[in-house]
């Protein structure tokens, strides 16, 4: 499976969710590969900062031909991990044609739900050389206990994506693991942050399983 996580707004939390995601993967006993498709490699600054030994493996590509680049590796891994670019519409274009299924965080905010429209746009005309790709919302950085954080689904069911159930929550053990290149399976295995990250993992492998059957 590969899978892009995508959104053409900044800050969202695009690349804690493919490091972290991407982990929650490995944890099944397979082989992963995530690759950082951002010029501003902040996925690869992770790597650089890791001490402990790879869980997965990690290489850069921010080229638009990535489309034609990533099926070299994927017979060499069970699932591949894209962490696209926000504003860089080419190489965007090529993490989608690249994969299987689009990720997209969307933050409970109506400038994020807004802007989801432009991802959605790239995803859309990629569908129509690629009909078997799909497409999924996953909340990211929700506040707990707040009412925007309950009305995000409310607002994303005007679009014809549909949602994921798990939501990751804005923690402060997310940016605590990636400081030295870890993630929160690791460094807090036990927390609900890692709970969300592994509940994420489990809703995409079984949607794929479910759609490919």
């Amino acid at each position: 499976m590969i899978i892009s996580v995508l959104n053409q707004k900044g800050g969202v939390g695009k690349t804690t969710i493919a490091v972290n995601l991407s982990a929650a993967l490995a944890g099944y006993g397979k082989k992963v590969l995530l690759i950082d498709a951002d010029p501003q490699g902040s996925v690869q600054d992770w790597a650089t900062a890791r001490t402990a030994d790879p869980i997965f493996s990690v290489i850069g590509l921010p080229r638009p031909n990535l489309h034609r680049e990533v099926p070299m590796h994927a017979d060499s891994y069970d699932h591949i991990v894209i962490d696209g670019p926000p504003r860089v519409n080419d190489v965007a274009r090529g993490a989608i044609m690249a994969s299987d299924l689009v990720l997209i965080p969307v933050q409970p905010s109506p400038y994020d739900v807004w802007a989801a429209e432009e991802t959605l746009s790239l995803v859309n005309e990629a569908m129509t050389y690629k009909n078997n790709l799909k497409a999924l919302f996953v909340i990211n950085r929700k506040i707990t206990n707040t009412a925007i954080g309950r009305d995000i689904y409310e607002s994303l069911s005007n679009y014809d994506v549909p949602a994921l159930k798990s939501v990751v929550s804005q923690r402060v053990a997310f940016a605590e693991s990636a400081i030295s290149g870890n993630t929160v399976l690791e460094t807090h295995p036990e927390s609900p942050a890692a709970e969300e990250i592994k509940a994420l993992a489990e809703e995409i492998i079984n949607y794929q399983d479910r759609v490919a059957s």
